[in-house]
């Protein structure tokens, strides 16, 4: 059987097609991920996330990706789990009362566990470790926990430690710091002014502290004080002076979605950039074939660190803690209707 590629990937609907399932096992991306046109009933979803392991080799352990964040990122909604709250939400039960806080960042990851593991998805792209600056885009908007680094550091800390109670792994995002955005990376390129120490005093710190996760989703950000000329996902100097230097994560780094026009040139372009910058992975959410064509005809297949990360990712899943649901779930709806 062939090794894994450097690159995770979407698909058109609720299951694969016969095409689908042909280049999955041809091209064997290491990771998948879900969007909310892959989700019907929860019996489906568990088939479709069975079928993407079964293409590259069916073990648990390959990871099978969703941003199920709460508020409005939320790809898997009512009447199939319950609606939970955006993070400024739980920001402002912390500012009021530090440790209910807390309990509530990892209350509600601990029951995205139970909704998502139960579904054959196993990572879940949280905890937003954005800084918000007052004015921030709507694109980080209310997903942030606050303007304050050290409560963005400590709410994602107990947001990640939620994850992982329950089997799951976290994504940190949008590494190194989103929080400055003015515009939505999805159509264009944000580019932020603000000084490296201003950067190494705020947007920076909460990865710093989190820092020995096993994974982190990178920012389509033009820092000018770092790289005037490329944004953090393809620029080789945010990598290996940043990321891997000031910040010091020695985990997986993929690419928020190559698809997003922050980044310039056609989708090959964009995938060779992202891999010579020194990122891990290549992440493509859009299921679109002759794009999912591209970027594997410009990633490579895993080695070297590269592979080290991706190894330490799929032996790093816990094991659930056995707690009990219903207890947990009750203790969470009673915080945030008193909030």
């Amino acid at each position: 059987m062939s090794e894994s590629k450097s690159f995770l990937s979407g698909c058109k609907g609720l299951s694969l097609s016969a095409d689908e399932k042909a280049f999955f096992r041809s091209e064997r991306p290491w990771g998948f991920i879900l969007f909310g046109r892959n989700i019907g009933e929860p019996a489906q979803v568990a088939d479709l996330t069975a079928e993407m392991r079964d293409c590259v080799g069916g073990g648990a352990d390959i990871p099978v990706l969703i941003d199920q964040e709460g508020g409005r990122v939320q790809r898997i909604r009512p009447p199939h789990v319950q609606q939970y709250p955006n993070a400024a939400a739980l920001g402002a039960i912390y500012r009021a009362d530090a440790e209910k806080g807390l309990r509530a960042a990892w209350l509600m990851s601990r029951l995205h566990a139970f909704d998502l593991l139960r579904l054959g998805i196993n990572v879940d792209c949280l905890p937003v470790l954005d800084v918000a600056v007052p004015g921030v885009h709507d694109v980080i908007g209310n997903r942030a926990y606050g303007q304050e680094p050290e409560i963005v550091s400590v709410m994602g800390k107990a947001a990640a430690e939620g994850l992982k109670a329950g089997g799951l792994l976290p994504i940190m995002k949008h590494m190194p710091g989103h929080g400055r955005t003015m515009v939505d990376s999805h159509h264009d390129l944000p580019v932020v002014h603000a000084s490296r120490a201003e950067l190494e005093a705020c947007d920076f710190v909460p990865f710093r502290r989190m820092k020995d996760e096993l994974m982190a989703m990178s920012a389509h950000i033009v820092f000018t004080a770092i790289d005037a000329d490329n944004p953090a996902t393809t620029s080789a100097t945010v990598v290996s002076e940043i990321i891997r230097g000031h910040i010091g994560f020695d985990g997986l780094l993929m690419s928020d979605d190559v698809s997003m026009n922050a980044l310039k040139g056609d989708i090959a372009a964009r995938s060779r950039g992202i891999i010579a910058a020194g990122l891990d992975m290549v992440l493509h959410c859009h299921g679109i074939m002759e794009e999912m064509i591209a970027v594997t005809e410009n990633v490579p297949p895993l080695t070297g660190d590269s592979l080290r990360r991706a190894n330490a990712v799929r032996a790093g899943f816990p094991t659930p803690d056995g707690a009990d649901e219903a207890a947990l779930r009750e203790e969470f709806n009673a915080m945030i209707a008193v909030a």
